[in-house]
C-alpha cells in the first residue's frame, strides 16, 4: 500500500505514539479526579500535552489550550461565541466544518474569493466589510488546493477593524510554522489526527488570553469539572470553561507524542518533504495528456520544471498536496483504478469543501487529491506516478 490520504488522517504513526497510548490505557486513571498515583499520572499527561501545544502553537500560557475531540468541535465552539445579528467574512476555500456552523449560527456570512488558480483575493477584504462585521473565520491552509493563506495578513486585517479571527488549522498544524500570539491569532483550532500524527478523536483550541473579557466563551458542553462541583455553572477559567467531563487521556497522550516527534523533526522541515515530493509528483506528471492541476499556477508549475526539485522556492505556497483531474474522467474512477492496479491510497471527492468545488467547476466531477506525509518516499511518488500514466495511457 502506498498512502498519499494524509490530508484526512495520517498514516502510519510515530512508533512513540502507539507507545504513549498502550502506556496511558494501562497506567493513567482518570485526570483531577484524585490524588492517588495514577489520577496524578493522568493529571501529568494533560499538563505536558498543554505544554507541547503551546510550543508548537507559539502560545506563551498552557493554560489557553482546551483539548477537544476534533477541530470541527473546536471550531463550532468558536464560531458559536460569535454573537447573534454579525456580520462574519470567510473564504471559498473553507472546509464543512466552518461553513456550516457559520451557516446554524443565523448569522450574514461574506465570502472571499480565490482566482483561478485558487489563491485568496486579499485585496478584496476591504470590500466584505460592513458596520457590523464581528468576526473571520479562515483556512489556515486549503484541504482541496494545499495553498497557505497568509495568517499575518489577515491577522493584520482583523486587528486594523477590531474583528476576532478564528483560524481552522486542520491542515497546518504539524507542517506549517504557528506563531499564534506573534500574528495576533485570536482563536486557533486543531486536529490531532493530521500532521500532528496523533489519534483519531484528538483536537484542541487555542483562545487568546483576556479574550472571554469582551467574548462569552459558552462552552457546548457542561458537567464534572474536578473542581467546585458544588457551583450550579461549570467554572469559567480556561482550560476547564471548555473540557466538561473526563478528557480522552490516551488519545491525548498520544496527541503529545506525535506533537513531540513534530517538533522533534521541526515543521519547516517536514514541510520542505513533503512539498519536495509534491514536486517530484507534479514533475513526473505533467505531460500527460488532460492533466489539470488545482491550487498550482502555471508560472509554479513551469519554475517547478526548471529548477531543482530539491530546493522550494520561498514563493510556494503550498503544503505538500498535488490535487488534479485527467480531462473530462471522473475523479472516483481514477482514485479506485490507483487503488486498484496499484494499491495507491488517494482522496476523490468533493472533500467536504463545497464552495471550492463550486470555484472550479468540479461539482460533478470532483477532485483527485494526492497528500504526502513526513513517512513518503520519493520513490513511492515515482511508482505513482508511473500508475497514474499507465491507467490515463491506456484509456
Amino acid at each position: 500500500m502506498i498512502y498519499f490520504d494524509n490530508a484526512a488522517t495520517s498514516l502510519p504513526k510515530p512508533e512513540p505514539v502507539l507507545k504513549a497510548v498502550l502506556m496511558a490505557m494501562q497506567e493513567a486513571g482518570n485526570p483531577g479526579r484524585g490524588a492517588y498515583e495514577a489520577s496524578l499520572r493522568a493529571s501529568r499527561l494533560l499538563f505536558e500535552a498543554r505544554q507541547t501545544s503551546a510550543r508548537l502553537l507559539g502560545v506563551k500560557d498552557p493554560a489557553r489550550i482546551a483539548f477537544t475531540k476534533n477541530v470541527t468541535e473546536a471550531l463550532n465552539l468558536a464560531i458559536g461565541w460569535i454573537p447573534e445579528g454579525s456580520h462574519v467574512i470567510s473564504t471559498v476555500t473553507e472546509h464543512n466544518s466552518v461553513l456550516r456552523p457559520l451557516y446554524r449560527s443565523g448569522n450574514e456570512v461574506s465570502f472571499l474569493e480565490a482566482d483561478e488558480d485558487g489563491k485568496l483575493c486579499y485585496g478584496d477584504l476591504d470590500g466584505l466589510l460592513k458596520k457590523n462585521t464581528k468576526a473571520i473565520v479562515i483556512t489556515h491552509a486549503s484541504n482541496v488546493t494545499g495553498r497557505i493563506t497568509e495568517i499575518r495578513r489577515i491577522a493584520d486585517f482583523a486587528k486594523a477593524h477590531g474583528l476576532l479571527l478564528i483560524v481552522d488549522g486542520a491542515q497546518a498544524a504539524g507542517a506549517v510554522p504557528i506563531h499564534a500570539e506573534e500574528d495576533g491569532i485570536d482563536i486557533y483550532c486543531f486536529t490531532g489526527h493530521k500532521g500532528l500524527m496523533g489519534p483519531q478523536g484528538t483536537g484542541g483550541i487555542y483562545v487568546r488570553t483576556g479574550l472571554e473579557e469582551n467574548w462569552k466563551l459558552t462552552p457546548l458542553n457542561v458537567g464534572g469539572s474536578g473542581i467546585r462541583s458544588f457551583d450550579p455553572t461549570q467554572p469559567e477559567e480556561m482550560p476547564v470553561a471548555l473540557e466538561a467531563g473526563t478528557l480522552n487521556t490516551p488519545g491525548i497522550a498520544g496527541l503529545n507524542a506525535g506533537m513531540q516527534y513534530v517538533l522533534q523533526h521541526k515543521p519547516e522541515r517536514i514541510l520542505q518533504h513533503e512539498q519536495t515530493l509534491a514536486r517530484h509528483f507534479i514533475a513526473e506528471t505533467r505531460d500527460l495528456p488532460g492533466i489539470h492541476y488545482y491550487g498550482w499556477s502555471q508560472e509554479e508549475i513551469d519554475q517547478i520544471h526548471k529548477e531543482t526539485l530539491d530546493r522550494m522556492a520561498p514563493e510556494f505556497w503550498h503544503t505538500g498536496m498535488v490535487s488534479l483531474n485527467i480531462g473530462e474522467e471522473d475523479a472516483a474512477w481514477i482514485a479506485d483504478a490507483l487503488w486498484e492496479r496499484a494499491g495507491v491510497c488517494v482522496r476523490a471527492g468533493a472533500h467536504c469543501a463545497p464552495k471550492m468545488h463550486e470555484h472550479f467547476g468540479t461539482v460533478a466531477q470532483g477532485i483527485v487529491r494526492f497528500s504526502f506525509s513526513w513517512f513518503n518516499t520519493l520513490e513511492e511518488v515515482k511508482t505513482a506516478a508511473e500508475a497514474l500514466r499507465d491507467i490515463v495511457l491506456e484509456e
